[in-house]
């Protein structure tokens, strides 16, 4: 079997932060939150990295990328781009927003021949989480049996706005039977709660989330390819529909095609919604490397 390969979905276009927050400066030596990531799945065991970006910077990425990381990791690049596996289906023309994360994952099935792990650029997952991945895609993922990595709800929060998380529900053999998304959960007279229809519904500390940090085998990528192609018919006029992760997991799950393992981290999510996050990243990073977690300098 081929060795584990990390894939870092970058081609998102930011519209609530207003900057492209994939390449921002967070560390004290410069380095962006996907550094980290990428030193945390090293240390893990994992020996190569999938970046899917954007084409029209692909030059100032691999810039900032590759020298750092050469001799380290073996590096990968893949373009999502709004004509990739369409099968020359006619969309609607003036769309410019990407066709959403499982549509990013697909464009790397020329790059990935083994397991993988799907995380997002911009969001910091702690080490426990990769260490947890690498031995899941090691020892048991396989084309009927994924995983992925289950957050406490209360440590993925922010202090600025209401945030989107993915509300798994869990059996008893810790495995995913579902995914809900919330779209408006904060923080209300200590407690937190999600809106939906006008209405406020508690959710319990502890309730696991997901973060989009999935573990597949390559079978998922063939899922994908299949439910795209009816995607794009049903949905390809729309200027906003999107064809992600969580959804077509959730249909792996439910069409009975396999399991989905929830692997639990009590590590602290932290990621940049909004602007305002960008100094809670910095504190956050720097009490880690206060604490040795982190050398001052990730790739000196």
């Amino acid at each position: 079997m081929s060795e584990p390969t990390l894939v870092i979905l970058a081609a998102g276009m930011a519209s609530r932060y207003g900057s492209m927050k994939q390449t921002q400066s967070f560390g004290p030596a410069g380095e962006t939150i996907m550094d980290y990531s990428i030193y945390d799945a090293i240390q893990a065991g994992f020996t190569k990295v999938v970046f899917i970006i954007r084409e029209d910077f692909a030059e100032k990425f691999k810039a900032i990328f590759e020298p750092k990381l050469k001799g380290k990791i073996e590096t990968a690049y893949v373009y999502q781009q709004l004509t990739s596996f369409t099968s020359g289906y006619p969309f609607n023309p003036e769309r410019s927003k990407p066709w959403g994360t499982a549509h990013a994952v697909l464009c790397t099935k020329n790059a990935v021949d083994g397991p993988f792990a799907v995380i997002n650029a911009d969001d910091f997952y702690g080490k426990d989480a990769y260490i947890k991945a690498y031995d899941f895609l090691k020892n048991r993922c396989n084309d009927r049996r994924f995983a992925v990595i289950g957050y406490q709800l209360e440590n993925t929060l922010s202090e600025h706005g209401s945030v989107s998380r993915g509300v798994l529900s869990v059996n008893e053999q810790n495995e995913m039977t579902g995914i809900d998304e919330r779209l408006k959960i904060y923080y209300k007279n200590d407690q937190i709660v999600f809106e939906e229809n006008k209405e406020e519904y508690v959710l319990p500390e502890g309730t696991k989330v997901s973060m989009n940090f999935f573990c597949f085998s390559p079978a998922y990528l063939q899922l994908c390819d299949s439910e795209f192609k009816i995607f794009i018919q049903e949905y390809g006029q729309e200027l906003k529909s999107e064809f992600l992760v969580p959804k077509i997991a959730d249909l792996f799950i439910k069409s009975g095609q396999g399991v989905i393992d929830v692997i639990p981290t009590t590590s602290k999510w932290f990621g940049v919604t909004y602007k305002e996050d960008a100094p809670i990243v910095q504190e956050s990073l720097n009490k880690l490397i206060a604490d040795k977690m982190y050398p001052t300098n990730l790739w000196a």
